[in-house]
């Protein structure tokens, strides 16, 4: 965009021999000329006019002291920064491998010129940053963001080989991967899913300057497994907690999680009563489930419960066990080594670390042996029936089903009364929204 300046232009008269102007040419006199000037041009909130822009990165050992002092900003500049940062951003969160801007400027003559750093901004991640200012005598520090546009998007695939196949088969973030597991892993058994199932997801996903930097809210998804259909409905129905409930109002949250890892995993051995053992060659039963997976791989608890074992458990190796609620014990086997603050009498979360995966005790290689025991009995844990938690309140049934109705609508492109697609006002119904009346 250009921005028009007008001023007036007094005409000069010139001798008529060297110009050929006359007298009768002074009605122009007071003729208006325009000139353009291109409009100052910002970079974090920064006018970029006359700064040499650089870009680096934090390297590994690098400190921001160091950072500045080869830019030539002094020790005292430095420490007062420190000072004024700590209440704002202060430099010890400055982490290796986040970008950094540089802004530099020529000051003095042409003989005795130097190189003067007025801004670094600082890049906390790809949206949010920070800028440390030197102008002058002054020491600034401002926290912002760079715009964010968002954008809602809907995609859908067929599954032929695993999830995260068939995401990037049809181009979609690999993020969605993770939202998925996240929001079905009490549901949909990652592990066991088979050529033909399907998903759909309704989500935002958000940009700045046109690149994708991450993914927004998911406003709904549809998970076809083993010929069954499950539904995530997003409602918020205590304060800003969101949830997702399936399509009869019962939340997708159940008593225990489908498996103690993430589902890029793989299932190497299945509960049975006479399985030959890979390192005795004789037949016995074997009552869990060997998920095989790279030494090191996080381990959590599939329910809230007490830690009752954290040590030795001979051919089991490194063993965890924990009791929760319906006389119901966990156990994970084989660990390489146990989370921080886990001992027995601990009291855990579900989906909280407790340990990775390893292959001490009895074992081939690394994977972990999952069991669960009910009533001192051995379950198979790909059979374990799940307690779902509380369903929708009664008070809030009839505005979930309409949000229930408007999601399902849109994941199966279908109309629904010619409503616009559910916003936050529609899945925080106890969220209060603030008007200001200007007076």
């Amino acid at each position: 965009m250009k921005r028009l300046l007008y001023f007036t232009a007094l005409s000069l008269l010139l001798c008529a021999t060297s110009c050929g102007v006359g007298s009768s040419d002074k009605e122009n006199d007071n003729q208006i000329v325009e000139a353009e000037v291109a409009e100052p041009v910002y970079l974090y909130g920064i006018d970029i006019e006359g700064y040499d822009i650089q870009r680096d990165t934090v390297r590994s050992g690098e400190t921001v002291g160091g950072i500045l002092s080869r830019r030539g900003v002094s020790a005292y500049t430095v420490d007062r920064l420190d000072r004024v940062s700590k209440d704002i951003y202060p430099l010890r969160q400055i982490r290796a491998g986040n970008g950094y801007t540089t802004f530099m400027r020529e000051e003095g003559d042409s003989l005795s010129s130097k190189c003067v750093l007025d801004y670094l901004v600082y890049h906390r991640n790809l949206v949010d940053y920070v800028v440390f200012g030197f102008r002058g005598d002054s020491v600034t520090i401002e926290l912002g963001s760079r715009p964010v546009e968002v954008v809602r998007k809907q995609h859908e695939a067929v599954i032929t080989s695993s999830l995260w196949g068939a995401i990037m088969e049809q181009n979609m973030p690999y993020a969605l991967a993770a939202e998925f597991e996240d929001i079905f892993q009490w549901t949909v058994d990652f592990f066991g899913i088979q050529s033909g199932d399907s998903f759909g997801i309704i989500y935002d996903e958000m940009y700045v300057d046109g690149e994708s930097v991450g993914i927004g809210k998911v406003w709904g998804a549809l998970f076809n497994h083993n010929s069954k259909s499950y539904y995530a409905v997003p409602f918020a129905q205590d304060g800003d907690k969101l949830c997702y409930w399936e399509a009869n109002g019962e939340s997708l949250r159940k008593q225990m999680l489908k498996a103690p890892l993430k589902y890029y995993s793989r299932i190497s051995s299945k509960f049975s009563n006479s399985r030959l053992h890979p390192v005795h060659k004789v037949y016995r039963p074997h009552h869990g489930v060997d998920y095989a997976a790279p030494s090191g791989t996080p381990v959590y608890s599939v329910a809230d419960g007490v830690v009752t074992m954290a040590g030795w458990g001979g051919g089991g190796g490194n063993t965890i066990k924990i009791k929760h609620a319906g006389n119901i014990v966990t156990g994970y086997l084989h660990l390489r080594g146990f989370a921080k603050g886990i001992r027995v009498g601990s009291h855990v979360s579900q989906g909280q670390l407790i340990g990775y995966v390893g292959s001490t005790g009895t074992s081939t290689g690394p994977h972990l042996d999952y069991r669960i025991w009910k009533n001192g009995t051995p379950v198979n844990p790909l059979k374990m029936p799940q307690e779902p938690a509380e369903p929708i309140k009664a008070e809030y049934q009839a505005r979930f089903e309409v949000v229930r109705d408007r999601v399902i609508a849109e994941l199966e492109h279908r109309s629904c009364d010619s409503l616009p697609p559910i916003g936050e006002e529609d899945i925080y119904p106890n969220r209060v929204v603030q008007t200001i009346v200007a007076e």
